[in-house]
């Protein structure tokens, strides 16, 4: 199972859509591909030797230990079922989630929330297409769609996260 990270005073907020089995069974979202935590780190969001973020082991330790507390950034699911395919998502279970990620965006008050790829912004607004970038704020916290990090070019999404690091020094 994988533990939420949020406390006050967050940076940026990471709402994804569920956890893959493997990331599931390892306790840390994204870790069953571990491209996000690379690209986090080559955009300065985080500092930590890649090595570190290449083993289980060594990437569990960093999450449990300063993913919140030192680098202020969090990370919650819509859903927690894990799935291979978010396509295996029932119609409305992330309902819950959705209330859980609105209640935890205003009471949290992270810098930015950042939706993990269109499909995550789409489940929470009960929307069919949106806009990767900006969205309408929610509270306080400014509201970012990015794009998912394991498909395409790496350049984009560490473009967009070294943006997000700017945002949330600034907001």
């Amino acid at each position: 199972m994988i533990e939420y990270k949020v406390g006050k005073h967050l940076r940026i907020l990471f709402v994804g859509i569920n956890p893959h089995p493997g990331s599931y069974r390892r306790g840390v979202p994204f870790s069953n591909n571990k491209t996000f935590w690379y690209l986090l780190n080559r955009a300065g969001l985080l500092n930590e030797d890649e090595t570190v973020l290449r083993t289980d082991r060594g990437l569990k330790e960093m999450f449990d230990t300063r993913f919140l507390p030192k680098y202020r950034l969090g990370f919650i699911n819509l859903v927690d079922r894990p799935t291979v395919e978010v396509t295996e998502l029932k119609r409305g279970e992330e309902k819950p989630g959705v209330e859980r990620a609105i209640q935890t965006i205003l009471t949290c008050k992270p810098k930015v929330a950042c939706f993990v790829g269109k499909v995550t912004y789409n489940k929470f607004r009960g929307m069919r297409d949106c806009s990767y970038g900006w969205q309408e704020n929610i509270g306080v916290s400014r509201i970012y769609v990015m794009h998912f990090p394991i498909r395409g070019p790496a350049d984009i999404r560490i473009r967009e996260l070294e943006g997000l690091k700017r945002a949330s020094r600034t907001s």
